[in-house]
């Protein structure tokens, strides 16, 4: 049973997409899906959550590193796939997933010691909130940040609408949000988003030197150092983020979201156009095939979608 007096170590865990590592006071935190660009299912933010209150009890770690594995990514955001399968056609179901996202960002935000984020790659969606939760940031000078929301059928509300105006300013705030372009290594420097732009092969020697410097640091004043620089973080975010995970499960069922998610997959882009149109025109726009507005008149049947000809229970015409 985990206890905060005996905390399980790294071997004792049976975990399938984190790595966790210790070594000379620092945890090393890996998000251990490099085929997927490190993207988060459900099972990676369970995971991601129960090793984040480990490395809180354990006494032994001062300063606690998150990363992705390989080169490419630090963590692109939701897992698409799961949210396409498992969640489109039951919107209810992105409440379930969308707690547990917002469980693992608080464990990781009240940790009680310095974090950095090692952004070893691409930091996208999700990912760049993972990002801006922690202390600092070192990225390596071949990614980029990018958030994605507006373009993707979602809404960045699990910490970037709140956190990238503090950290960046208003306007530099809405660009990235509302634009949805790819932040450069430089530009995310001169912008505050990382603390450090270095070559992928200096990156470990960068961070390991920076974590060494918070190691050399009285850890008390130090955690309530943290404390008390997290109140503006801590305070946008817990008054919307409950709100949000609300909206965005009601969202999930909007026709917005479905052509979206399913362009993701198609690897094409949205239609913006035709849901334009379909606003524009008074059409439904909520519904794929229209408002459930239609009654059968052979057999009854109720709640017809408004762009069916025909009954779906029994074949015969709709009048309209």
């Amino acid at each position: 049973m985990d206890h905060f007096l005996n905390p399980p170590q790294p071997e004792e865990l049976d975990l399938q997409n984190v790595i966790y590592e210790k070594k000379d006071g620092i945890a090393t935190i890996t998000i251990n899906r490099p085929e997927v660009y490190n993207c988060l299912n459900f099972q990676t933010l369970k995971e991601m959550t129960r090793v984040f209150e480990i490395a809180s009890w354990d006494d032994e770690i001062g300063v606690v590193v998150l990363t992705g594995a390989g080169d490419k990514a630090f963590c692109t955001g939701a897992d698409m796939k799961e949210q396409n399968n498992e969640i489109l056609e039951r919107p209810r179901n992105y409440w379930k997933w969308m707690g547990q996202f917002i469980d693992a960002h608080k464990k990781l935000l009240e940790i009680g010691k310095p974090t950095i984020a090692r952004l070893n790659g691409i930091t996208v969606g999700g990912g760049n909130e993972f990002n801006m939760n922690c202390d600092l940031a070192i990225m390596a000078d071949h990614g980029y940040i990018r958030q994605v929301g507006n373009s993707h059928g979602s809404v960045a509300a699990g910490g970037a609408t709140q956190w990238l105006p503090i950290m960046v300013g208003d306007r530099r705030a809405r660009e990235i949000l509302w634009l949805n372009e790819e932040i450069s290594p430089q530009k995310a420097l001169d912008w505050g988003l990382v603390n450090q732009v270095v070559p992928y092969e200096q990156l470990d020697e960068a961070v390991n030197t920076l974590a060494k410097k918070l190691l050399n640091k009285l850890p008390e004043c130090m955690r309530y150092t943290k404390e008390q620089t997290n109140f503006w973080k801590k305070m946008p975010l817990d008054l919307t983020v409950g709100h949000a995970r609300d909206w965005l499960t009601v969202h999930t069922a909007n026709y917005e979201t479905h052509e979206a998610m399913r362009a993701f997959s198609q690897k094409r882009m949205p239609d913006y156009k035709m849901l334009r149109e379909r606003m524009s025109s008074g059409e439904s726009y909520e519904h794929l095939w229209g408002a459930p507005s239609l009654d059968c008149p052979e057999c009854g049947a109720k709640d017809i979608p408004e762009y069916f000809k025909h009954c779906g229970v029994c074949g015969s015409p709709l009048d309209k």
